[in-house]
């Protein structure tokens, strides 16, 4: 623990010396290892005077991606995680103290690296007062809130937010040194099997080396339930929310309805409900759609909730909706639809009228650009023609042409009253490369 005077409360730059000298040794070991090469490292401008955050739920490779970005850019950086728990009682007005112990550790440099920096109440002002003297900052979180509601309120035009995920499937593929690029029967096979593992196991990056997923996932979910939410945004029902949270994890995909979680959880007000869920969706447990319309009032309510990776579905206690292998499907294709979405600037929704259902509909404003539908098994003749008529449906309502049926294994193009549906099994698809303004 650091220490701190008990008058003030306040950390000694002896201890800020000894934390941040600890932290670059930490940076120090990353260098050599093999770390997999992501899509985001592009978005991230080192160039620009705007920060660069990167966003997104804990232990997704925040901070690698920030560090391969700056080692590959060659320029001089220092470094500050504010995650470190001897950092708990760091103020605002103590940031400068760090950044005068940065030069003495690191010597002159034009940027700088700070993981987790919502930790620290007031963070932007000192961010702010950086930018105005043109240091160029690269920024980490793991709560949009905390984070974007600063930067829209105190850093407006002087940040960019880029987006992260747990590992795709092609960069599980990439890890593991699974060819995605080759058609031959072998290296389908390969590439077949790949899927069905990281189907299960999911993307987070260090279950790679984990024998014990669900010890770690479970952890994993329980830190940021109790620390980045419950702490941090004083619930005061901590178990009816713990078990919520759980609920929606093990219901994912699940429908978001305010009254029946209220009664099922007793908690008296829905109001609370809606809080409980935004707070699950802030800390990036949870990735929301919203309802498709051509209403604006009617988009914005009955949100539906995926898990942010397939590793909470059922890598936890007391899970037992994980295995279902189309949740899981939906989820993948759900998760690899953000990331293309989140670079191209368009949206995703989901369909559900009184006459059928489409699971995602792509769409740039009012206008739907691909229609979607995830089906793990099609043989079956019944299945075939529902997923068809969801497709038909939403071509009907949004007058989209592009249709596509993404299942686990199958591949064809099929002429369906007049419309053409391409069916590509989800291995293929998925690792499709994420084109920026296409």
């Amino acid at each position: 623990m650091a220490r701190k005077t008990s008058a003030s409360n306040v950390i000694d730059k002896r201890t800020l010396e000894m934390v941040l000298s600890d932290q670059r040794e930490e940076l120090e070991m990353r260098r050599g290892k093999h770390l997999c090469r992501r899509f985001e490292e592009k978005l991230i401008d080192l160039n620009s005077p705007q920060a660069q955050v990167v966003i997104g739920v804990r232990r997704s490779g925040k901070s690698t991606l920030c560090f391969q970005a700056l080692e590959n850019a060659g320029v001089r950086y220092a470094y500050v995680d504010f995650d470190d728990e001897r950092f708990d009682a760091m103020k605002a007005q103590q940031l400068n103290d760090v950044l005068e112990v940065l030069y003495k550790i690191y010597g002159d440099f034009e940027y700088l690296f700070f993981d987790e920096i919502q930790n620290v109440d007031g963070w932007h002002l000192f961010v702010n007062r950086l930018l105005r003297k043109q240091m160029h900052v690269v920024i980490t979180g793991s709560n949009a809130k905390l984070l974007s509601s600063e930067l829209a309120t105190h850093l407006s035009g002087r940040a960019k937010e880029i987006h992260l995920y747990p590992f795709s499937f092609a960069e599980h593929c990439a890890m593991t040194n699974v060819d995605i690029k080759s058609k031959t029967t072998k290296a389908e096979a390969f590439r077949r099997a790949a899927f069905d593992k990281y189907m299960m196991s999911g993307g987070f990056p260090e279950l790679l080396a984990i024998a014990d997923t669900r010890t770690y996932i479970k952890d994993l979910v329980d830190n940021i339930l109790r620390r980045d939410i419950e702490q941090r945004y004083k619930i005061a029902y901590k178990e009816a929310f713990e078990q919520m949270a759980n609920h929606l994890l093990n219901e994912s995909p699940a429908t978001v309805v305010t009254t029946d979680l209220a009664k099922g959880f007793h908690i008296k007000s829905e109001h609370t409900v809606k809080n409980y869920v935004g707070f699950l969706r802030q800390a990036f447990l949870l990735v929301g759609i919203k309802k498709f319309a051509f209403k604006s009032k009617i988009r914005i309510s009955q949100e539906k909730v995926y898990a942010v990776d397939v590793a909470m579905m059922n890598q936890r206690d007391n899970a037992f909706s994980g295995e279902n292998l189309g949740w899981r499907l939906e989820t993948i294709v759900l998760l690899h639809l953000m990331r293309k979405c989140k670079v191209n600037g368009y949206d995703v929704y989901y369909l559900n009228e009184r006459s059928g259902e489409c699971d995602f509909l792509v769409s740039k404003g009012n206008t739907v650009l691909q229609a979607i539908q995830v089906s793990y098994d099609i043989s079956n003749d019944k299945t075939r023609k529902r997923e068809i008529a969801g497709l038909l449906l939403a071509s009907s309502l949004t007058k989209c042409k592009n249709l596509m049926l993404l299942t686990d294994h199958d591949y064809a193009d099929i002429e369906h009253e007049g419309h053409r549906i391409a069916v590509r099994p989800v291995y293929d698809w998925c690792v499709e490369e994420l084109v920026m303004g296409e």
